[in-house]
C-alpha cells in the first residue's frame, strides 16, 4: 500500500472514531461529557415559534454551562418531518416541532388534540397536561415508539378558512376544495365542516389557490400574513376551528441518556418557552388580523357566523376516525 493511501486511510480512521460519540449526541471532554440536540422545524426564522426555540436554547445552554445544547435549524433545513420523526424512532439526537395529528399515526387516539373544537383556550390546553388519558398517550408513544414529548406547550394559534367565497356556515363550504396536511385527523377535520379536503405542502398553497387547485385552506392567522396569501385569497373566514398544539420531541433513547438533571431542565425550560410564546401569538394573531384586513382581506368575524352549527358538524371527524370516546373522555377529564 502506497504511503499516501496509508496515511488517507489513517486520518479517515481517525475522523471515524472521533465523529462516533457525536452520532451518539455526546462529546467527551476529559471527564465531563456534553450533548448536542439537532432541533428541526419546519417555520422560517421570522416566525415567533422559531426565536421562542432559540430562547429555550440558550436557556438550557446556561443552566447547563454549555454542556447541553440544543441547536435549532428553521425552515426544514434537516429535512422533512415525517424523516425527523422516523430518525427520533431510531436514537438519532434530533428533535422536532409536531403535531398531536401526526402523533396519532401511532397512537390514534391521541389525534383528538387537533380535531375541530377541541380546546377552546390556552387554559384548556394547561389542563391537558393532567388528563390521566393524554399521560397514558405519551406514556406509550415513549415506551412503545421511542418518541419523548417534551412539551405541547407550544399553542400557535386558531386556524381559519381563508377563501374565495363568503361564507357564514358549513353548507357554505360545500363544493369547496380545501388544502390541509394528509394527517387523518386534518383531513377528517376539514371534510367535517363541509368542504372537500385536498392534501397540499404548505409550501404549494400560494400557487395552489392562484392555479385554483384548491380553493382555500385552513390556516392560522400569522402564516397566513408571512405568506401573502392576502393576495389570493379574498376572505378570512373566522371559524377558529381547531386551537393548534404543537408537539415538541426528541428520542426517548437519547433523553434517557441524558443526566437526571439535564432531562429536567431541557423539558422545564421547553415547557416554560412554550408558555411564554402561546401568549405572544394571541396578540400577534390579533396584528396579524388587522395586517390582512390592511392588505385587503375581507374578515369574516367569529360573531357572524353559525358558530353552533360548525361545533356540531365537527364531531362528525371522530366519529369517522374511532376515536369520539377518547376525545369525550380526554373532555370528562378536564371538566369540559
Amino acid at each position: 500500500m502506497k504511503p499516501v493511501i496509508r496515511n488517507l486511510l489513517g486520518v479517515a480512521l481517525l475522523f471515524c472514531l472521533i465523529a462516533l460519540p457525536l452520532a451518539a449526541g455526546g462529546t467527551e471532554e476529559g471527564a465531563e461529557k456534553e450533548y448536542v440536540l439537532k432541533f428541526n422545524h419546519v417555520l422560517n426564522q421570522n416566525d415567533p415559534f422559531h426565536k421562542a426555540f432559540v430562547k429555550w436554547s440558550e436557556a438550557v445552554a446556561a443552566k447547563t454551562d454549555g454542556k447541553l445544547k440544543v441547536e435549532v435549524f428553521h425552515s426544514a433545513q434537516l429535512g422533512v418531518e415525517e424523516d425527523i420523526i422516523e430518525q427520533i424512532r431510531m436514537g438519532a439526537n434530533v428533535g422536532q416541532n409536531t403535531d398531536s395529528a401526526r402523533m396519532g399515526n401511532y397512537i390514534p387516539g391521541i389525534a383528538v388534540m387537533n380535531g375541530p373544537y377541541f380546546v377552546d383556550s390556552l387554559d384548556e390546553v394547561q389542563k391537558l397536561a393532567q388528563a390521566p388519558t393524554i399521560q397514558k398517550w405519551l406514556k406509550e408513544l415513549e415506551d412503545t415508539y421511542g418518541i419523548k414529548v417534551l412539551s405541547f406547550n407550544w399553542v400557535q394559534g386558531f386556524r381559519n378558512f381563508l377563501t374565495n367565497k363568503e361564507v357564514h356556515s358549513p353548507d357554505d363550504l360545500k363544493g369547496l376544495r380545501i388544502r390541509a396536511p394528509g394527517a387523518p385527523i386534518w383531513m377528517e377535520s376539514v371534510r367535517s365542516l363541509g368542504p372537500t379536503p385536498v392534501a397540499l405542502p404548505f409550501s404549494e398553497l400560494y400557487s395552489g389557490i392562484q392555479s385554483k387547485t384548491v380553493d382555500g385552506a385552513g390556516n392560522v392567522n400569522v402564516n397566513t400574513y408571512n405568506g401573502k396569501l392576502y393576495e389570493v385569497a379574498k376572505y378570512l373566514i373566522e371559524t377558529k376551528h381547531i386551537l393548534l398544539i404543537n408537539f415538541e420531541v426528541v428520542s426517548a433513547k437519547w433523553f434517557n441518556s441524558l443526566p437526571a438533571e439535564y432531562q429536567k431542565i431541557l423539558q422545564e425550560e421547553c415547557d416554560k418557552a412554550g408558555r411564554e410564546v402561546s401568549r405572544e401569538v394571541e396578540r400577534y394573531s390579533e396584528e396579524a388580523k388587522d395586517k390582512l384586513r390592511e392588505a385587503g382581506m375581507i374578515i369574516i368575524p367569529y360573531s357572524d357566523l353559525d358558530i353552533p352549527a360548525f361545533k356540531k358538524a365537527g364531531i362528525k371527524a371522530y366519529e369517522t376516525l374511532g376515536i369520539l370516546d377518547a376525545y369525550n373522555q380526554v373532555h370528562k377529564e378536564i371538566g369540559k
